[in-house]
């Protein structure tokens, strides 16, 4: 039997992306549907151009409500939900696409997203291929809401919104939509931790603290026996505990770690921040990007107060070896790639070096090329 799949994108103003995307999809899929959602540029006609169908919204500050409208407007057998400023990567994504019609439409598939930004990249898995009667819920970060099995598939996507000019345009949209989600749902930690994580993209450090500060109380600190139920008292890190042991810890919490402790860094408080981590070693020992960025916290601790570098820089020199142990971990979501090897390479030979062990220092080097 043959399944008719259909790419569906939601968009405002993406005449800069939108080619590009509809170009690496289309010999893939059966359709695509480009809904937009109230562009003043040439976003749809370019989108028409590119062989997309095109249908309009008018914006309601809601997501997943224009997500279900071009769901609907799609009516495949098989979505694939991706963004204007995405588009296919790797040599066997067509394969894997095309593949989706021969395939019963009977499991949610994930995609490997690959996030470009100011200095790196980071992988996590998002679940975008989508039987098509699977619908979104949430004003923000939308999910889509299903009880079906899930299933990695061979679907590589790149994604550059977090760039520099492509965050200018976007400054303040994330944040008031989450703002508006958590007066709704206060107890929701993910939300907490988005909103920190958007906080924490445009270096807004001390409300991002706060966020993470509550994302991780109303996961770890539950008051009425329901996960993420606790109420918030404004503590902050140095009163956060890890948590219990029957918590099962999401995905995106090795994400939520790394970025804490480098806004904590940043707001110089690097106490709090040694205390955190040390709340999160057990949670963390997989994760090459929690020690990437605890020696980040302590390097940048030694250099405020260099009395302390002699009882520090062993700490620094372990955590680093640890990432290096570790290696990379595309699987784990938000790991940054290079923290499990040369990023990691790099900063342990700088501290080799100024301890005098130069040789040390080049043979690591030679045998982590960046």
């Amino acid at each position: 039997m043959r399944w008719r799949s259909c790419l569906v994108v939601i968009a405002r103003n993406e005449a800069a992306t939108i080619t590009r995307l509809l170009a690496s999809v289309r010999p893939f899929v059966d359709d695509m549907l480009v809904m937009d959602t109230g562009s003043d540029d040439d976003t749809a006609r370019r989108a028409e151009a590119a062989g997309a169908r095109v249908t309009h919204f008018t914006w309601i500050n809601d997501f997943a409500a224009a997500r279900n409208a071009a769901l609907e407007a799609a009516g495949a057998d098989w979505h694939v939900v991706l963004d204007a400023d995405e588009w296919l990567i790797g040599e066997g994504s067509g394969a894997a696409l095309d593949a989706l019609r021969t395939t019963a439409p009977d499991f949610v598939g994930t995609i490997a997203l690959q996030d470009h930004f100011d200095g790196g990249t980071a992988r996590s898995r998002l679940s975008r291929v989508l039987p098509g009667a699977v619908r979104y819920t949430g004003r923000i970060h939308e999910q889509p809401a299903h009880r079906l099995p899930v299933r990695p598939l061979a679907i590589e996507v790149a994604h550059d919104g977090y760039l520099p000019e492509r965050l200018h345009v976007k400054q303040g949209r994330n944040a008031a939509l989450l703002t508006a989600a958590l007066q709704d749902d206060p107890s929701n930690p993910y939300l907490w931790y988005q909103l920190g994580k958007d906080h924490s993209v445009y270096d807004r450090f001390a409300d991002a603290e706060a966020a993470f500060a509550k994302a991780v109380e109303r996961l770890t600190a539950p008051t009425s026996g329901e996960p993420g139920d606790a109420g918030t008292n404004g503590m902050v890190a140095e009163t956060v505990t890890s948590a219990p042991k029957d918590t099962v810890l999401p995905p995106w919490w090795f994400d939520l770690v790394a970025r804490r402790l480098f806004g904590l860094k940043s707001l110089k408080r690097h106490a709090d921040g040694l205390v955190f981590a040390e709340t999160q070693l057990q949670a963390c020992a997989d994760s090459p990007d929690f020690f990437f960025a605890l020696g980040d916290l302590l390097l940048d601790w030694a250099a405020e107060l260099p009395a302390q570098a002699e009882v520090l820089i062993p700490m620094i020199e372990d955590a680093w070896r640890r990432c290096l142990e570790i290696g990379e971990r595309p699987d784990q979501s938000g790991a940054v790639a290079g923290r499990g090897s040369h990023l990691a390479a790099h900063n342990l030979a700088l501290v080799l070096e100024a301890t005098g062990r130069t040789e040390e220092a080049e043979s690591l080097r030679q045998s982590i090329p960046p």
